[in-house]
């Protein structure tokens, strides 16, 4: 709630209620965060090397126990789903407590026949999730090379 600071004449009470009334939060629509990273779906980027396709999921905030990524047939799918409640005294009263919930399923289709699915490495580090997919031998890039004329 913002504190406002009131001058003038305090007689009349009914224009300092209605005042309040509408400076709650209920009204703050635009300083509602509904999530800690205040996102539903992170950002992803993708990125090709010659080597692999990078999977970058921005999602500050959680733990790698948060995330599940699994391969069924070529469809790769991360999910992810966090909990937070603070933990109160059974003799603690409180006005106020917000829950925090998130949860995301993001999927990828993947070409079998250029993606080495079984060599796929997952590390959560600093509020990225990293996905390293790397490409099959036959599907990687290969330097140009000089064709002979006859």
């Amino acid at each position: 709630m913002t504190l406002i600071k009131r001058t003038g004449n305090f007689s009349n009470p009914l224009p300092m209620l209605f005042d309040d009334f509408f400076n709650r939060d209920l009204f703050n629509w635009r300083n509602s965060n509904f999530s800690d990273t205040n996102t539903t779906i992170p950002a992803v980027n993708i990125k090709e090397t010659a080597e692999n396709y990078e999977v970058e999921v921005a999602a500050p905030g959680m733990t790698k126990d948060d995330f599940k990524v699994e391969l069924h047939g070529n469809s790769l799918t991360i999910n992810s789903e966090k909990t937070n409640q603070a933990e109160e005294n059974e003799d603690e009263r409180y006005a106020r407590k917000e829950f925090s919930y998130q949860s995301f399923q993001r999927t990828f289709t993947l070409q079998k026949d250029v993606v080495d699915t079984d060599n796929i490495k997952a590390k959560y580090e600093n509020g990225l999730l990293h996905l390293i997919i790397p490409k099959k031998e036959e599907a990687k890039q290969k330097p140009p090379r000089l064709i002979q004329i006859t």
